[in-house]
């Protein structure tokens, strides 16, 4: 695929990193692994975007439950509805004091997706947590549901979080990837090698964790969420027939743009996973660890197959970037398509893993009320640039 110059001019970083009139804004992210919801309150100006506080809100175990009922199509319209609302006042109990203080403009809120369906026949996206408890809460305006204008022009819905990654992870004169591990894997392709603005190409390259989340809470009984640091999978041995299976999903040979999720590689996907590795008489470890190694080796498999070039640095963030088993997997993985890529992740580079998605979130709540557009048409495949979020005010 040819990759494209942007065609709107993100906020940029100042070489001073002076800004007379920053605005506050709250980001509000939570991911496909529905685990916690990360809040990242930043100072955002014409030419910067400033973290000034990160924290987070893991949700209980049984709203967790009812949030996977939902993204699995099992809960009813009326549980639907009530868990809209009720989330909506999780994420005003999941601000505590921190926003004391704190003169805010504005708030970015992502919702949680229970679904996403780009598929151009009938595409669909929702996300759910009504933004009027937080509009209420702190008497600001919310801009939610920044998805679905990017799919009403004819484009995936994401990857969103694009415009971030090219202010504080773009190099002149390089070729970047910013690759996100949060449920689902999305790659930002930054080609700075010629030209005032970078070439960009983004997508979705399927599972990351949320695979090996649900496998955690299957072989613990809902005690564990997730493979701690990776430790089950590091036991276990690679089914290498199964990944190469696996492989051949249909998914992974799509050319960009294009998005998936929990519909795709959720549980549907973890039910017809776990019938072959239980024929195959795998242990959980050496289900996890198979379910690493796909991770990675589709990974591997889109960036040769979709870049169009040789990145030479690999940014990981997200909380993938957190399990040293599936880092390994990665580094490895894409060192074998070409031993000169530099792997790190966004942490190393000042920015932890979690702090990414909710801050890209402000960012496009800051556009969106300056009627900016944040989406990139060459990335998420829509007809045009759209000012995105719809905006709930006090």
């Amino acid at each position: 695929m040819t990759r494209t110059k942007s065609s709107v001019s993100p906020a940029r970083r100042s070489s001073d990193g002076k800004d007379a009139s920053p605005s506050l804004v709250l980001g509000i992210m939570s991911g496909t692994s529905v685990d916690a919801v990360d809040y990242a309150l930043c100072a955002i100006g014409p030419d910067r975007v400033d973290l000034r506080k990160h924290w987070q809100a893991r949700y209980t175990l049984p709203l967790q439950r009812r949030l996977h009922a939902a993204a699995a199509g099992t809960a009813t319209s009326w549980e639907v509805g009530a868990l809209h609302h009720e989330l909506g006042r999780f994420f005003v109990r999941g601000l505590g004091k921190e926003l004391e203080g704190v003169a805010l403009s504005a708030v970015g809120l992502h919702g949680q997706t229970i679904f996403h369906q780009p598929d151009p026949a009938a595409p669909a996206t929702l996300q759910i947590g009504e933004p009027a408890w937080l509009a209420e809460a702190l008497r600001v305006p919310v801009v939610s549901n920044f998805r679905a204008g990017d799919l009403a022009a004819g484009g995936q819905g994401a990857p969103l979080a694009t415009l971030f990654h090219q202010v504080v992870f773009g190099r002149r004169g390089e070729f970047v990837c910013v690759n996100n591990l949060g449920g689902i894997s999305n790659v930002t392709a930054l080609d700075w090698r010629e030209g005032e603005e970078p070439r960009v190409l983004a997508f979705d390259t399927g599972p990351a964790n949320v695979l090996m989340d649900i496998a955690a809470r299957h072989y613990s009984k809902g005690r564990r969420s997730f493979d701690l640091n990776g430790a089950w999978a590091a036991r276990g041995t690679v089914n290498g027939e199964l990944v190469e299976r696996w492989l051949t999903h249909k998914f992974f040979h799509q050319p960009p743009p294009k998005s998936t999720g929990r519909e795709v590689f959720g549980e549907k996907f973890w039910e017809r996973a776990l019938a072959e590795a239980t024929r195959a008489h795998l242990t959980p470890e050496d289900l996890l660890a198979t379910l690493s190694e796909f991770t990675a080796a589709s990974l591997a498999l889109n960036y040769s197959l979709h870049l169009g070039g040789v990145p030479s640095r690999v940014v990981a963030c997200g909380g993938g970037a957190a399990n040293p088993d599936l880092m390994r997997r990665i580094r490895s993985r894409l060192q074998a398509w070409q031993p000169t890529v530099e792997v790190v992740t966004s942490e190393e580079l000042g920015w932890g893993k979690q702090q990414i998605e909710a801050a890209a979130f402000a960012l496009l709540a800051y556009r969106r009320l300056r009627h900016l557009p944040g989406n990139l048409p060459a990335t998420t495949g829509a007809t045009r640039p759209v000012v995105l979020g719809q905006v709930t005010v006090p």
